[in-house]
């Protein structure tokens, strides 16, 4: 595929360029991990079970007793 280069926005935002993203399927809302590596960043597309190994991860922290005691209820 040869070298490419994106651009950092002044909100800090990496643009990827389309032809990569369509070779990674990297599409709107695909979440992205970053990994330093020696002299730069590699940024790896997350896969559903890269996702699915956080799930719970804050789960022995307790949630707030007045959201802890709330009764389950229809959401209209």
């Amino acid at each position: 595929m040869g070298q490419l280069e994106g651009v950092v926005t002044s909100k800090g935002q990496l643009v990827i360029p389309a032809r990569l993203r369509r070779a990674l399927r990297i599409g709107r809302g695909t979440r992205v991990r970053f990994e330093p590596i020696k002299g730069g960043i590699a940024v790896y597309p997350m896969q559903a079970d890269d996702i699915k190994r956080f799930r719970g991860i804050l789960a022995d922290l307790g949630l707030p007793p007045d959201i802890e005691g709330e009764p389950d209820r229809e959401i209209e």
